[in-house]
């Protein structure tokens, strides 16, 4: 291939998110439009709707001659089912598919090249899609996103029906709504009545928009751990393994946390969960959860797990919930933390059931745990994570190499799918656009894992643009660079988190002393680093003009959550420069004055960006985590 060839080719590929199987570009062919015409199976046709709205979007309104693109349904294509082929040429563009799938994702290709030719063309001239040829499919079957809506955020149905069009842009096929209390179960209104929670009518609508869009809406309900939601009320807790509750890290106070595995009425309770929340959705698959069960054997299933065994027990109680989601004909995905502490119980797991194993460090043994799963002969997903929560904007290098090796591990050892999980721990204080960076690493990753790792390396490589051109529609180039460098503040502060950002913890944990457990390495020549790092990132981010309809959302946002980093360091180099020791009560009143009135307007302002796309529940509570700071001060 010539040299022009080779720029060509890198060119129509740098358009593309995931990048394809396979792309050849002719040496100088082009093909020319001013609008396109879509000639699709008359069986197909209603259904690629969506996918060729996007198409019609990307070219523009145009009163021209159209090109034809042509789609033929090949029962007998190579090659997975969700594959595809697409040829440009002059006389049009051809898509060939097995199935419905495989012909929305390459609508979804083509939405792209014609977004990028449009882009490109030089004004009054006609876009040119050069000459090409693509063979397209996935490395997982599987490919999802997790958004967490019970801790504290709820994100309205018009958030939700936004973010399930970029999804299936970027050729996701599964979505989950980590659920706790957010369903309006019947019978059980003291539970959700504050949380804004979805209505079944409201499911229904939401699983018919994803499924014309080629996206399976998979029902979620957490089931033996993380019902503190639930127990912290009077009627629930006598289900509690610890009535009186303890301290754990998903709330302030002390409460309940997980079912008795012992108590017939914990199942009573699940099984009428299940009777009214499954009937709303199509997906015959169920996440019941089952993770983090941190306090079993710590309550009134002690004596049963010091004679048995607490893997024992817990095995047992995740069978009599597969029987349940079972009868009601869903096949059970449950999360495999806790199997993995006692892999010789891993033989003892129903059949049929699908271990979702997480991890959200760099370093997670996902190959380890993956051969595990691989040899019981399970099916399995491998969960990394977006990096976002408990870190106000991310932790992008951590994201990336989280994701990339969840993605390698279930490639090498035969994962059914990879679903990228994004969290809301402490208040749910991440902006919304935070989640981004690492729901298009994963795209990348879920699609053609070998191909996006070399794009997206060393330390993001092309993935600052690729934000700008797949979600935040800003020609400057500023956005992404702008957010990835926010996703780097805590890094540039020297000091080290696990499962969070220092400057983040500086703030979750300001009641307690400094230097504290959950950060390494702290200084205050390294906050000042770090704030240093936020302003240099908000100039860069007040040149950004993103063009997409939520832009001027994003932009305040992030600006609010660079400001709230700016606080973090502020406060926590107040605390380590404060003679006699770090105590809050110790530091200056004026410096105390200052820090007080900076985060108390951060406060006002956290409503206001959470009205942007959220529902009013949980907005007092995610708010409660900055107003105890401010109350210190």
């Amino acid at each position: 291939m010539s040299t022009h060839g080779a720029a060509r080719r890198a060119d129509a590929e740098r358009a593309l998110w995931p990048p394809p199987r396979s792309i050849e570009v002719a040496e100088d062919s082009a093909l020319e439009f001013d609008g396109l015409a879509l000639d699709a199976p008359d069986a197909w046709s209603g259904a690629l709707a969506p996918a060729w709205a996007r198409v019609e979007h990307a070219a523009g309104a145009s009163g021209g001659a159209r090109a034809i693109v042509r789609v033929t349904h090949d029962a007998a294509h190579d090659g997975p089912a969700e594959g595809y082929a697409l040829s440009v040429h002059a006389r049009g563009i051809d898509v060939t598919a097995r199935t419905i799938d495989g012909a929305r994702h390459a609508l979804a290709t083509l939405a792209q090249l014609v977004l990028h030719a449009v882009r490109a063309a030089p004004p009054g001239a006609r876009p040119r899609l050069p000459a090409l040829e693509i063979e397209d499919a996935p490395d997982f079957a599987e490919r999802g996103v997790m958004l967490d809506v019970s801790r504290t955020r709820v994100p309205t149905v018009a958030t939700l029906e936004a973010f399930v069009e970029r999804l299936a842009a970027l050729k996701f096929n599964r979505l989950q709504l980590y659920t706790e209390h957010t369903f309006a179960y019947r019978g059980h209104a003291e539970v959700w009545r504050d949380a804004s929670a979805y209505t079944g009518e409201e499911i229904e609508a939401l699983d018919r928009f994803c499924a014309a869009r080629g996206i399976e809406l998979v029902p979620n309900q957490q089931s033996f751990g993380h019902m503190h939601r639930w127990l912290a009320h009077d009627r629930y807790r006598p289900l509690a393994e610890v009535p009186d509750g303890l301290e754990h890290a998903f709330s302030i106070h002390k409460e309940p946390y997980s079912l008795c595995p012992l108590d017939p009425g914990a199942l009573a309770l699940l099984a009428d969960l299940y009777d009214q929340l499954l009937p709303h959705f199509t997906s015959r698959s169920f996440n019941v959860g089952l993770d983090e069960t941190f306090d079993l054997g710590l309550g009134r299933s002690k004596e049963e797990c010091a004679r048995r065994g607490k893997h024992v027990v817990y095995v047992e109680f995740l069978r009599r919930v597969h029987a349940l989601v079972a009868a009601r004909g869903r096949r059970m995905q449950f999360w495999g933390d806790i199997v993995v502490e006692a892999p010789e119980l891993v033989p003892e797991l129903p059949r049929d059931a699908v271990a979702m194993e997480w991890g959200y460090e760099r370093g997670h043994p996902f190959d380890a745990h993956a051969a595990l799963f691989a040899k019981s002969g399970l099916e399995f997903h491998l969960c990394p994570g977006t990096s976002s929560w408990q870190s106000v904007l991310g932790r992008v290098d951590n994201m990336l190499e989280n994701v990339f090796s969840a993605a390698r591990a279930g490639r090498e050892h035969g994962a059914r799918g990879l679903l990228v999980t994004d969290w809301g721990d402490r208040g749910h204080l991440q902006p919304w656009s935070v989640s981004w960076p690492g729901i298009v690493t994963a795209a990348g990753a879920a699609w053609n894992g070998a191909r996006a790792a070399e794009r997206t390396a060393p330390d993001g490589g092309e993935l600052a643009e690729l934000l700008d051109a797949h979600v935040f529609a800003d020609g400057t180039g500023a956005l992404g660079r702008a957010l990835l460098a926010l996703g780097r503040s805590g890094a540039a502060s020297g000091a080290r988190s696990t499962n969070g950002s220092p400057l983040f913890f500086l703030l979750a944990f300001a009641p307690q002393g400094l230097p504290h457990p959950r950060i390494e390495g702290l200084s205050i020549e390294g906050l000042e680093r770090a704030e240093e790092h936020v302003e240099r990132a908000r100039t860069a981010l007040a040149r950004a003009r993103p063009e997409c309809v939520d832009g001027e959302s994003v932009l305040r946002e992030l600006d609010w959550g660079a400001r709230l980093l700016r606080c973090a360091c502020r406060f926590g180099a107040a605390r380590l420069g404060t003679p006699g020791g770090s105590d809050v009560a110790r530091l200056d009143a004026r410096e105390r004055a200052r820090l007080r009135g900076d985060l108390e307007a951060l406060v006002a302002e956290h409503a206001r960006v959470w009205d942007l796309r959220h529902r009013p529940g949980g907005r007092a509570e995610s708010a409660g985590w900055l107003e105890r700071v401010a109350a210190l001060l």
